[in-house]
């Protein structure tokens, strides 16, 4: 069995068709391989049939069908004869043995394209080979197929037209290749197949330069190659240099320096073909640069900066200094950080580029600044003068020290040796520095050292008495200061304020007494200055206590008090009424106070007051003045021996003792009323009226006024005699002295009758006209001004008609006691 059978029948199982299938009944038919002159085509089997016929048809084309004819087991068949990219129209008819048609299938398809031929099949490249054929019409597509002669190698490669390449071959190998066109019906058959040997590969070229002048080439021998080839050309440039050899390393030299020159090689083999090329650049080495100058960086940081001239070709700088430090840079200048202060050193440049360093360049000799002194210090042998001082350095022509207050002032001075003296002030920090100088500029930094002098004293402390014990102490704020301690000599030193605050109070002190007060300024660094001078303040007087108060007439009061403070305190005694305050001063221990009027209450307090100011009142004590007096007081004589005395209302009494007072007796009375009913009364007296009008807590004033003189006495011993010629005589006694004229008054049932009896004469005589009548006879006094008193008892007498010389006395009223 062929192989194409064999291929045939396995791919009978296939479940893909690459035909569309037009059955008919149960039969189907599709194409299984198409070839430029033949379709191989597979079909279902048909029961029954014991032949099949299959015909093909052109479908455009003038050209006769082609027939084949197979047994009734078959089931796949060729049909050959065919005309390449060529439709045709496949029938299958399965027929019985009468030739009869069972069932048939029709499928469309294309041929292959024709077998196009082979040109030529040359290498170029190591891993190639090119092969140039002739195109068909119909392919859209030819698909190359190389083959090793010993048959460990197939590939086939798709191309779209000729030439076509077939790649990933290994070098200097004997190939067979073939070509075949593609449509859309299938692949041709092989053309008939040509041999070709792929070339020699081309040196694997490793170059360098070991100097800036010359370029090493080298390179593995390469397999089956006998001669090598390389050109250089320089960069830029159209020269080109070739050269022949059978060696695997070659160098150029008298090249220039930093420049890049690119080498091809390649390789013979034996039959004279070159086989792959290779170009490989390298650069020379850089030519050694010239160091142009070197500076002293400015700054804190101290630094090198290195100049130098660039050359051709470097990419890449590297400075050196002779103690070992460097930097790298793509420019022509290069800071090294950081250099050390006060050095004397050497530099040089390496420039760099693919091929390596150059040669160093010559050395650049330098100098740094020089270094800050790192002990700095400030003395102050006497107040106010200053001086920065330090150690001495190395390399150094002379220094610049600067003095920096802290409100902003500055000073410098210049000089070669290591003290500079500056003016200095309290309350003040003192920045200093030092800078050295040398050829090579001054040291970038110095060292900072603080001086803080010590506190300034308050110049402008106010002391304040806020109250009687306590003094307020104010000050400005001063330089320097952090905080401030306040003490009081009197108080054994002991610090009463410990703050930051420009205030401070000093409290709970002895009163009258004088502090000398002391603000000292203190600082964290300094301390505190002990040499301010303390401010004397005195604080408010003692309170004086009242002692005793005491009347001396109806007005006055002495007040008696201590007198705890210095001599030259005065004492201000204050009375303060409901409705009036009464002041008295005084520098002892007494004062008087005047003017108080009756019937009122008085605080008393006592104040001290000094220069500095007043102390507190002292404990205050009532003061009650005697009851007013009243303005009037009347007494009227009710009887002979009974008054009444009334007065006007008393401001501040509650009760009142009035007393009428002679050389022959008193009467006395006690009331809360503004009058009072006495007896005892001697008539034709004189008695001095005296009221003593008392408050509610006993608190008396003698009220004295006029004498009241009590009336003339009543007569006594009244009698009434008939006298003839008609006439009544009126007899009586007096009591006490014969200087009042009497009044006789008689009243009888017919007439009455009035007679008047000078003064000393006791009786009266009366004209009677009628005889025989019942008489009421009254005789009284009259006083001054012609009063008559009107209290004397009446008497009845019976007169009887002539005949009889003494009358009879019917009855008669009471009398008076005498």
């Amino acid at each position: 069995m062929g192989t194409l059978q064999l291929k045939m029948l396995k791919l009978l199982f296939l479940l893909t068709f690459t035909g569309i299938c037009l059955a008919q009944n149960d039969i189907r038919l599709s194409v299984f391989t198409v070839t430029s002159k033949s379709m191989t085509v597979q079909w279902s089997g048909h029961t029954g049939a014991s032949s099949y016929k299959i015909t093909a048809t052109p479908k455009n084309s003038p050209e006769r069908p082609v027939f084949a004819q197979f047994g009734g087991n078959t089931v796949m068949g060729s049909v050959n004869s065919l005309s390449p990219n060529t439709v045709y129209t496949m029938q299958l008819e399965a027929m019985d043995n009468n030739l009869r048609v069972l069932s048939s299938a029709k499928t469309e398809e294309t041929t292959a394209p024709d077998v196009p031929s082979i040109g030529q099949a040359y290498s170029k490249n190591s891993d190639s080979i090119t092969v140039e054929f002739t195109e068909v019409s119909g392919a859209t597509s030819y698909i190359l197929r190389a083959e090793s002669k010993t048959g460990d190698f197939f590939k086939e490669s798709t191309v779209s037209s000729s030439p076509g390449t077939m790649v990933e071959l290994q070098p200097y190998t004997d190939y067979v290749l073939s070509v075949m066109s593609v449509n859309s019906g299938g692949r041709s058959q092989p053309s008939y197949p040509t041999e070709a040997r792929t070339v020699v590969m081309a040196p694997n070229l490793n170059t360098s330069s070991p100097t800036n002048g010359t370029i090493l080439v080298t390179w593995d021998p390469v397999k089956d190659a006998v001669l090598y080839t390389l050109v250089i050309i320089r960069e830029g440039s159209s020269t080109r240099l070739k050269l022949n050899t059978t060696d695997t390393a070659v160098t150029f030299d008298d090249l220039e320096p930093g420049t890049t020159y690119c080498i091809k090689g390649t390789a013979w083999d034996s039959e004279g073909r070159t086989g792959d090329d290779v170009t490989a650049c390298q650069i020379t080495r850089p030519q050694s640069p010239d160091v142009t100058h070197v500076q002293v960086t400015p700054g804190r940081a101290l630094g090198i900066a290195v100049f130098w001239s660039q050359v051709r070709g470097a990419n890449l700088y590297l400075v050196w200094t002779s103690n070992g430090q460097n930097c790298s840079t793509e420019n022509n200048y290069c800071y090294i950080n950081p250099a050390d202060c006060g050095q004397n050193h050497s530099v040089y440049v390496i420039a760099y580029n693919d091929a390596g360093p150059s040669s160093p360049s010559q050395p650049a000799n330098y100098i740094t600044y020089p270094c800050p002194p790192e002990n700095i210090w400030v003395e102050e042998p006497r107040a106010g003068n200053c001086s920065v001082m330090w150690d001495g350095v190395p390399l150094v022509e002379y220094y610049m020290a600067f003095i920096k207050r802290d409100d902003g002032m500055e000073t410098f001075c210049n000089t070669s040796v290591t003290t500079c003296p500056f003016s200095c002030m309290c309350g003040y920090t003192y920045l200093t520095t030092v800078f050295p100088y040398n050829q090579a500029g001054s040291s970038p930094y110095g060292h900072v050292r603080n001086y803080t002098t010590i506190p300034c004293c308050p110049q402008d402390v106010m002391i304040k008495l806020v109250s009687t014990e306590t003094l307020e102490i104010m000050w400005t704020p001063v330089k320097g200061a952090e905080l401030y301690e306040t003490t009081a000599a009197q108080t054994k030193d002991v610090i009463h304020c410990n703050d930051t605050a420009p205030v401070c109070a000093l409290s709970d002190l002895s009163c009258n007494t004088a502090y000398s007060v002391t603000v000292t300024p203190c600082s964290d660094l300094r301390g505190c200055n002990h040499t301010c001078k303390p401010q004397t303040h005195e604080t408010a007087p003692c309170t004086p206590e009242i002692l005793n108060m005491t009347q001396t007439n109806s007005s006055t009061y002495r007040i008696f008090i201590t007198t705890p403070n210095t001599p030259d305190t005065n004492y201000t005694i204050t009375a303060t009424g409901r409705y009036d305050r009464q002041i008295c001063q005084s520098m002892n221990s007494s004062c008087v106070l005047t003017q108080l009027p009756c019937g009122s209450v008085y605080e008393v307090t006592a104040v001290a007051t000094t220069a500095v100011g007043k102390s507190l009142p002292g404990f205050s004590k009532t003061l009650e003045t005697g009851p007013c007096c009243p303005m009037s007081v009347n007494v009227t004589q009710v009887t002979q021996a009974m008054t009444n005395v009334t007065w006007s209302p008393s401001t501040g009494a509650r009760s009142f003792i009035t007393s009428l007072t002679s050389p022959r007796g008193y009467a006395k009375c006690h009331t809360l009323d503004t009058h009072c009913l006495m007896g005892c009364i001697t008539c034709g007296t004189n008695y001095s009226v005296n009221l003593e009008a008392i408050s509610s807590t006993g608190q008396k004033s003698e009220c004295k006024y006029r004498g009241f003189s009590s009336s003339a006495c009543c007569p006594t011993g009244v009698k009434l005699y008939r006298r003839t010629n008609n006439t009544l005589r009126v007899y009586w006694r007096s009591l006490g002295p014969q200087i009042y004229n009497h009044t006789v008054e008689l009243y009888g049932t017919g007439a009455n009758y009035t007679c008047m009896a000078a003064a000393g004469s006791m009786y009266c005589d009366i004209q009677e006209e009628t005889c025989g009548d019942v008489y009421t006879v009254v005789a009284a006094p009259v006083e001054k001004y012609g009063s008559k008193v009107t209290f004397c008892q009446p008497r009845t007498y019976s007169v009887p008609c002539p005949g009889s010389n003494a009358g009879m006395v019917i009855s008669r009223a009471r009398r008076s006691v005498n």
